[in-house]
């Protein structure tokens, strides 16, 4: 397969109209990764980049280790599977699949033993003589993905591509596509606003906001150590909370205080990052499932709050809380009590698991302890 490497990739558009700005990405040899960010966070524009739909305007594309950036599409050995399936309309399956091998020239045996090769991976045989219009979203994602498979190439690019289907589906296909990957051991790069399939499907994730790159890593490295607000706030589901805290200094100990109502102390690993901090406001950061309930509310680092709204999910609830000023916030908790709006409950932040962020840049505070956790995830 093949390594990518995007050295100070750019994008810009006429009128001096950036969507990219100096990414520099590598995609290792079988890697599956991930490009997530919001709408217009210039994910698919970097996509469309290495797959030779939109020019590259400043900075190197390199598909194992050779300059691709003039190279024309069909000529750099990538196989892109779209969003909308692109498949054609007047064809049947079969014939999908075969199009891009019969514009090849490649031998008639050979196309016969690709495309049923594919099509028995991916389950749709029997639809082999099918045309598309017959066929349900999920079956046509599938072709989709056929197609891409019968050509042997060395990168696999997806955009978006389970966005039509349902939730149900959506949850099928990613394990399809995860699986596909394990059993191909190819090079994979896939483009998401969904941090959920990021999360499920990505060796390596890449988030993006405003055409830059604000983070990469593993899953689990990115959400114990986000390198800044944005990231923390994008990576997990539901996505972290931030309450502003003032740090202050009470008998030689750091704690986190919203005036007038809560005061936690932070672990200490943490303190020393936060002493330069004291007199000031950040943000405190906590995940909802890293929030406990309790019915002992003189606890130490307990919080009460406010239900605002009660979201019973079957295995767990989502509390929408808000503290004493009225910051909001949620908590996941199990469903060992009857919960209800306007009732006041107190629950604990795991502090260990708690992340703070600068108040003017939202840069993680903690950055120093992420660096030194490289490597060990």
């Amino acid at each position: 397969m093949a390594k990518v490497e995007l050295k100070g990739i750019g994008k810009v558009y006429e009128g001096g109209v950036r969507a990219v700005d100096n990414q520099n990405i590598v995609v290792e040899d079988r890697e599956f990764c991930v490009f997530v960010g919001p709408s217009g966070c210039g994910k698919s524009t970097t996509l469309r980049m290495v797959a030779g739909l939109e020019d590259i305007s400043e900075g190197e594309l390199l598909i194992d280790g050779e300059l691709m950036n003039d190279v024309p599409p069909k000529d750099r050995n990538i196989a892109m599977v779209f969003q909308n399936y692109a498949l054609y309309p007047h064809m049947t399956v079969y014939e999908n699949m075969a199009f891009g091998l019969r514009i090849k020239k490649v031998d008639k045996a050979e196309i016969e033993r690709r495309v049923h090769e594919a099509a028995k991976i991916l389950d749709i045989e029997k639809f082999l003589e099918r045309k598309p219009k017959a066929l349900s979203g999920g079956q046509r994602q599938r072709v989709a993905v056929g197609r891409a498979i019968v050509r042997n190439p060395k990168v696999f690019l997806f955009d978006e591509p389970l966005s039509n289907l349902d939730a149900k589906l959506r949850v099928q296909m990613r394990a399809e596509i995860s699986g596909l990957h394990n059993r191909l051991n190819a090079t994979m790069i896939y483009v998401t606003h969904d941090q959920v399939e990021a999360m499920t499907m990505a060796n390596k994730i890449v988030v993006m906001k405003d055409g830059k790159v604000q983070q990469i890593g593993s899953p689990l490295f990115l959400y114990n150590h986000p390198i800044n607000k944005f990231v923390a706030g994008f990576i997990g589901s539901p996505p972290m909370n931030f309450l502003s805290v003032k740090v202050l200094e009470k008998n030689g100990a750091i704690v986190l205080s919203e005036e007038g109502s809560f005061e936690v102390k932070p672990v200490a690993e943490h303190s020393p990052y936060l002493k330069k901090y004291i007199g000031k406001e950040i943000f405190f950061g906590i995940r909802p499932e890293d929030m406990l309930f309790t019915d002992k509310p003189a606890a130490e680092n307990n919080i009460s709050f406010s239900i605002t709204v009660v979201e019973p999910l079957g295995a767990d609830i989502h509390l929408w809380l808000t503290t004493g000023k009225g910051q909001p916030l949620v908590a996941r908790t199990e469903p060992t009590h009857i919960f209800k709006v306007a009732e006041t409950v107190n629950f604990t932040p795991k502090m260990d698991k708690a992340r703070y962020f600068d108040r003017d840049t939202e840069v993680a505070i903690l950055a120093e302890l992420g660096a030194a956790a490289v490597g060990k995830m």
